[in-house]
């Protein structure tokens, strides 16, 4: 009876401890996964908040492509604007906050259009699917909080 009962405990904190199987996994991607997944095919940005107002509109038409060698393509017709891109773990250092996190950073860097420009930073990832990247930044300066969004098209 004594094993019965040991056994039935066992089993019962292995289940509970065992890994779901569910998509809120995918939210805790590691930095090469997000990296991986960024790779793979072509995004557009469904939401964009600039601290204080919405400007989706402004890379409307364009679609993103994170390449393996680091650069960042956007393409729009005949309009091509390129950057750069990296996935980072910022374990060990502090953000442009000031704060010692233990995360991963979503580089995006362009050096101009003015409205490309505005993309630069190292972003904080919100959730990470297969066709979702959803991304946060809250500045140091004058503590405001920028969100962006790429969807796989």
């Amino acid at each position: 009876m004594i094993r019965l009962v040991v056994v039935t405990s066992l089993l019962t904190a292995v289940i509970a401890c065992s890994p779901s199987n569910d998509d809120s996994a995918s939210n805790d991607a590691s930095a090469q996964q997000t990296a991986a997944i960024a790779r793979t095919g072509t995004w557009e940005i469904t939401y964009f908040y600039d601290t204080d107002q919405e400007e989706t509109g402004n890379f409307s038409g364009y679609s993103f492509s994170f390449n393996v060698n680091g650069s960042l393509v956007a393409v729009n017709g005949s309009t091509t604007v390129t950057g750069t891109w990296s996935v980072t773990n910022s374990s060990n250092s502090s953000d442009d906050d000031g704060n010692d996190d233990d995360d991963d950073d979503f580089n995006i860097f362009f050096a101009s259009p003015r409205e490309f420009e505005e993309l630069s930073d190292d972003w904080d990832i919100i959730s990470v699917t297969q066709t979702k990247i959803e991304l946060i930044d809250v500045s140091g300066g004058n503590g405001g909080t920028d969100y962006l969004t790429f969807e796989k098209q």
